[in-house]
């Protein structure tokens, strides 16, 4: 279907674009099926068949048209039949036509010839475990015995916290030992303040008694 569109593009409407070919190339050209077949000269034959192959790939004929006619106009002007056709002609750019982008190949999950295992039932899980031939009393006793050390596990929780909450912190007991040390220092500071004070006070009795005696002895002898 891309390749059909193609060579209508190669006739054009009411084969105008093949008729402008002929013109330009002064060959037959007849489109047929799948084959382009060609009457002519060798260089007549050279430029439909680049024509084709482009057309072919996307290219559109009416640039080689366009091409052709600017040549065949450049081969009448003897100045410039030695020079250079480049700067005349047409300087066509690829556009990048946005392309649906593709999927990404979806991974087959590897099937293993084998079916899958069959799942244990209940009873087979019980068999494994011995639960099966344990009876009733016996489940109900197992159960009971859980409770109970849960329970248990629960009242020492509790007993931990309380007594935690009764016993002192290490910042508390810190600040309790600054204090004490603090008071004992403010008490040994105020000891050592009284005793200063009482023997002074003994040195000033003993000083004024010592004055009286040596005052008394001079009035007798006099």
């Amino acid at each position: 279907e891309k390749f059909v569109k193609r060579r209508q593009r190669l006739v054009g409407p009411n084969g105008s674009t093949l008729k402008a070919i002929e013109l330009l190339t002064k060959c037959y050209v007849l489109v047929q099926g799948q084959t382009v077949s060609v009457m002519g000269t060798h260089k007549g034959i050279k430029v439909v068949q680049r024509l084709v192959e482009d057309c072919m790939k996307n290219i559109h004929p009416v640039y080689h048209i366009k091409e052709l006619m600017i040549k065949r106009e450049l081969e009448k002007d003897p100045a410039l039949v030695e020079e250079n056709w480049e700067r005349f002609l047409p300087q066509f750019k690829k556009r990048n036509v946005q392309r649906k982008a593709r999927r990404a190949a979806i991974k087959k999950k590897s099937k293993s010839l084998f079916p899958p295992e069959q799942t244990p039932r209940k009873e087979d899980l019980l068999l494994e475990s011995g639960e099966y031939f344990v009876t009733e009393e016996q489940k109900q006793m197992k159960k009971a015995k859980e409770v109970l050390e849960k329970r248990e596990m629960r009242t020492a929780e509790r007993k931990r916290e309380r007594q935690q909450a009764f016993e002192p912190s290490a910042e508390n007991s810190a600040k309790k030992r600054h204090a004490g040390t603090a008071e004992s220092a403010g008490s040994a500071e105020s000891a050592s303040r009284d005793s200063i004070s009482a023997i002074a006070e003994r040195l000033q009795v003993r000083t004024k008694k010592g004055a009286k005696k040596s005052a008394g002895g001079a009035a007798h002898l006099l």
